[in-house]
């Protein structure tokens, strides 16, 4: 079963904006993308089903979600493909690679994580008894 780190109501509450009708699946995919690309190389402590069992690291994480469910609704670039190309030319058909600068982290296939998401899992209250970002442990 796929985990999804945050809910409809908690992205009310970090955006303070109703809820697109879709949300449940946004917030799933972001959930599945951030796992994919930042909490699995973490350590933090887990229920039997790989949630946070932490009470803060859970809230950073549901937070970590929102903030990127408000980044791909802000950019419109769900799938991270505004940024391809640099240019485009319809005549002859001209296309370049583009380039991104931004410097953020988390690129993976022209999907990018949201800074706040990462601002999310860098809180004060994230101390390392806690939360170790990039870090992974056997």
């Amino acid at each position: 079963m796929a985990r999804v780190y945050a809910t409809a109501a908690a992205y009310e509450e970090y955006t303070g904006q109703a809820p697109p009708d879709d949300i449940d699946a946004v917030l799933a995919r972001a959930s599945r993308f951030l796992e994919n690309t930042v909490f699995r190389l973490c350590w933090y402590k887990a229920d039997g089903d790989g949630m946070p069992s932490d009470v803060v690291v859970a809230a950073a994480f549901s937070n970590a979600v929102c903030a990127q469910v408000e980044w791909w609704d802000e950019t419109g670039d769900e799938l991270g493909v505004a940024g391809m190309w640099g240019s485009v030319k319809l005549g002859s058909a001209s296309m370049s690679t583009g380039s991104s600068s931004s410097g953020s982290a988390g690129s993976a296939g022209g999907r990018t994580v949201a800074d706040a998401a990462l601002e999310a899992l860098r809180g004060p209250d994230m101390t390392p008894d806690r939360f170790v970002l990039g870090m992974v442990c056997s």
